[in-house]
């Protein structure tokens, strides 16, 4: 396989979307909602329907979805946690929203259900949050959303009032809030955190790695943030990494991927000067040090896409913008783009060059029936992968 690559082989491929949820359960990679443009309109996607793309075989399947269905929204918060996609958060045509929300991604049913905690108290409503997963527990960090005058505190300044955007009593800004949600007991929690907290933001990107939740860049007010902080999940104290080498420019609607014990990845964004960008990073969390990864998809910046990762260290980035977001005519896309960002072992290697060059050698052909089990189970769905479409083949 090469270093990276761009799939969408079948005919049924999902539909171009930003500001969506994504997740990969087993070998699946899981598309829920987000909005696209239509003319000069922002439409939502369908709330009812799950796209579901085989990462091995590249193909793509919709399920139907029932049960207590959330609205159609973009800018949700959403994970995958013991099988189950859990979102939270997000902006439909009412506005920003603090619900919950739960599906089974396991049975193929695809059932949602209205989370109703029992105990402690929901964060204000908001959008364009993100989130670490640990020991069972969701913690939400940050987000853009609405407050009353007085739920706002202006003394730790964990609040930032969008001086543009209130309305009487309500006020819209930016916080760098930290929540948890426990699935198990239905509950609210607030940690008392130590340490100096990132500045408010929204539109910034998280990972977890071991107990420690990374948050990077991000926008409040007019500023692109290019900064990185670290949460540590047992004792709840913030500290700063400071960087020992060149850094990527400020941004907003970027990811960031866990893809080793010691690694993340950073990819695309809206830059200081609303450009969408196509860059790549790896950050080593332990030397402090960022690295430009160089990859084949530099002609496709994208912004407010969403990047999971995969088996063996791979990234997959799908949807997003290639343009300014707040443009009539914004292009959305729909193609998932995959990031080597670590050496493949020997098993893999083999089976993608097997599966990308039988056809085009006939020894190889004569002789997969030869292969062990497991190898020819693995080499005939990545098969499929590398099978040309229709318009491919015309």
């Amino acid at each position: 396989m090469d270093s990276a690559s761009e799939r969408h082989c079948t005919e049924v491929v999902a539909r171009e979307r930003s500001g969506h949820t994504a997740v990969v359960e087993e070998n699946l990679l899981c598309v829920w909602g987000g909005y696209m443009s239509i003319a000069d309109d922002e439409v939502f996607l369908p709330n009812d329907e799950i796209w579901v793309y085989d990462l091995e075989r590249g193909v793509w399947e919709v399920f139907h979805m029932s049960g207590e269905v959330p609205p159609s929204m973009s800018g949700t918060c959403g994970c995958s946690l013991n099988g189950h996609l859990y979102i939270f958060g997000g902006c439909d045509n009412n506005g920003q929203t603090n619900q919950i929300y739960c599906v089974d991604l396991t049975d193929g049913k695809y059932t949602w259900k209205k989370i109703k905690y029992e105990i402690g108290s929901a964060p204000s409503a908001r959008d364009k949050l993100s989130c670490w997963v640990y020991k069972g527990k969701i913690i939400y960090f940050g987000g853009y959303g609405h407050k009353m005058l007085t739920d706002i505190d202006r003394t730790n300044r964990s609040f930032i009032v969008d001086k543009a955007s209130w309305v009487e009593e309500i006020f819209w800004g930016w916080n760098n809030e930290v929540h948890i949600f426990d699935p198990s007991q239905a509950s609210w929690s607030d940690p008392q955190t130590h340490g100096r907290a990132p500045d408010p933001r929204a539109a910034h990107a998280s990972a977890t790695v071991g107990c420690r939740g990374y948050v990077c860049g991000g926008r409040v007010m007019e500023t692109r943030m290019s900064d990185i902080h670290c949460l540590d999940l047992e004792s709840w104290t913030w500290s700063e990494i400071i960087p020992v080498s060149s850094i990527p420019v400020g941004r907003s609607w970027h990811t960031l991927t866990a893809v080793s014990d010691s690694s993340l990845f950073l990819f695309g964004g809206l830059s200081v000067d609303c450009k969408p960008m196509s860059d790549g990073w790896l950050l080593d969390v332990e030397t402090k040090k960022w690295r430009e990864l160089e990859h084949p998809f530099k002609t496709k910046p994208r912004l407010w896409h969403t990047a999971c990762p995969g088996k063996d260290s791979d990234v997959i980035v799908f949807g997003g913008s290639c343009d300014y977001i707040l443009l009539i005519d914004n292009s959305h896309c729909n193609d998932a783009l995959v990031f080597q960002t670590q050496p493949y072992p020997l098993f893999r290697i083999c089976e993608d060059y097997i599966a990308k060059n039988v056809k085009n050698y006939e020894m190889l052909r004569n002789q997969l029936s030869l292969l062990p089990p497991k190898l020819l189970t693995a080499v005939q769905r990545r098969m499929s992968f590398y099978r040309p479409s229709k318009k491919q083949q015309q």
